[in-house]
């Protein structure tokens, strides 16, 4: 089974400033969000891509710290 979403997560700040990101595919949401806690505390946000052969690549969603998903899934 494929994974449902793709998503590139800023974790933190390089030392010379730019973004430190990282990709994940994903199928849960709120799974993922908990891991992100975990793993990367000071992560600040992610945006959420499509991994359907229709649309793949389009932008979905992106959340933030405080602003997180309410559900597995979109």
């Amino acid at each position: 089974m494929s994974k449902r979403y793709i998503t590139i997560v800023k974790v933190e700040n390089n030392p010379d400033g730019t973004a430190h990101c990282l990709k994940y595919r994903i199928n849960d949401l709120l799974s993922f969000t908990k891991f992100l806690d975990l793993k990367w505390p000071n992560w600040k946000w992610f945006n959420v891509y499509s991994n359907n052969l229709e649309d793949k690549g389009t932008q979905l969603a992106n959340f933030t710290k405080n602003k997180r998903p309410e559900s597995k899934s979109l």
